[in-house]
């Protein structure tokens, strides 16, 4: 039985996690625990994550197509390659074990934060490209796209750290660009979900309207803010996923327990 006080949290959830996440990603960070608490299975929690969000990076990529922050002809190639990732991650979750990955996100999430920290201007600014776009749209975004369909946290801050460590691109335009392909992983993830029918509507639809609200709010933010908001929120996310990551291994826990 659907209780109205939880589909309201979820919603309000949701809309938290649109805003946070157009503007430094992790907003799985509110999500997927607020779903949990349903007491939904891993992989439903997963599937109807990867529903809400796709609205959410949706809507943040149309809002700033919309006013100008970028444009078509930038997103095509990028939104194929992270939706073939995310789809083959979604793909792979299914029949692997994550434990592969577990000394890897806690050193790239803090590689992320100390990025952003003490990088140069040019984080800001942009700078040269270090990658060509075949191997960045061949290789680096489908990548990260794997990732996300496969597990999924800093998805967003990722992009964004790509696209101005590997393309040169300002810190503005690779956050905007990172919501296209965010879009394009988490829809990838979200067909297989769906052909596989984990998806619980109920519950994702009212996300829906919480992260299309919030996603159009943090849009307007980030054009209004730029990379002043932009930076050190992106440094906060990661430090949180970080703590929070390490926790949930049991790193925090006391000795002898």
């Amino acid at each position: 039985m659907l209780h109205f006080e939880t589909l309201a949290v979820l919603a309000a959830g949701a809309a938290v996690a649109g805003f946070v996440d157009t503007l430094a990603g992790g907003g799985g960070l509110i999500t997927v625990p607020l779903l949990l608490l349903t007491g939904l299975p891993p992989l439903q929690v997963l599937a109807t994550n990867k529903l809400q969000g796709s609205f959410g990076t949706f809507s943040a990529a149309a809002t700033l197509l919309r006013k100008g922050q970028i444009f078509r002809g930038e997103i095509e190639a990028g939104f194929v390659a992270a939706f073939a990732g995310g789809l083959l991650g979604a793909l792979t979750v299914r029949i692997a074990q994550a434990g592969a990955l577990d000394l890897a996100i806690p050193v790239v999430l803090t590689g992320i934060a100390l990025y952003f920290l003490f990088a140069p201007t040019a984080a800001e600014i942009g700078g040269a490209a270090r990658l060509g776009p075949k191997a960045y749209f061949g290789a680096a975004v489908p990548g990260i796209g794997f990732y996300d369909g496969f597990l999924g946290p800093g998805t967003g801050s990722f992009f964004a750290l790509a696209g101005v460590a590997l393309r040169g691109e300002p810190l503005l335009k690779a956050t905007a660009l990172a919501k296209v392909l965010n879009f394009g992983s988490n829809l990838g993830a979200l067909t297989l979900f769906l052909l596989a029918g984990k998806v619980v509507w109920a519950y994702g639809a009212v996300m829906i309207v919480g992260q299309v609200l919030g996603a159009i709010a943090g849009s307007h933010a980030m054009i209004r803010g730029g990379a002043r908001l932009i930076r050190p929120l992106i440094v906060a996310i990661c430090l949180v996923m970080l703590a929070r990551y390490l926790w949930q291994k049991g790193y925090f826990a006391a000795p002898g327990r």
